[in-house]
């Protein structure tokens, strides 16, 4: 079985715990490479979330593991709301695509 994997800060992530996700609990988002490159590493991950507050400190560690393996990674909103990297992120693959911007500009 695949493990899942919630990494962030601690107050975000603990709830995951309860519903059988490995929590990497991480105070500062400069240690969010290090941890996703021993991730691509674990042939058993299979799903990983990234609270979106690291993600959108260190977006070049999402990309890099995007790029190294093929587990699947999602980036969840925090209580502060959502700042719409997800998104973006969405929105820039399918202009990349299409060479057209059909999701329009966001406004956020």
């Amino acid at each position: 079985m695949s493990k899942a994997v919630a990494i962030g800060e601690k107050h975000q992530i603990l709830g995951f715990k309860g519903v059988g996700f490995e929590v990497v609990p991480l105070e500062e988002s400069g240690k969010l490479m290090q941890e996703l490159v021993a991730l691509s590493r674990d042939p058993e991950v299979g799903f990983v979330l990234v609270t979106e507050s690291m993600a959108s400190e260190n977006p070049e560690a999402i990309r890099e593991f995007r790029q190294r393996c093929s587990t699947i990674l999602s980036i969840i909103p925090t209580h502060e709301g959502s700042m719409h990297v997800s998104f973006q992120e969405i929105r820039k693959s399918v202009e990349c695509s299409l060479c057209i911007d059909i999701l329009g500009k966001d406004t956020h």
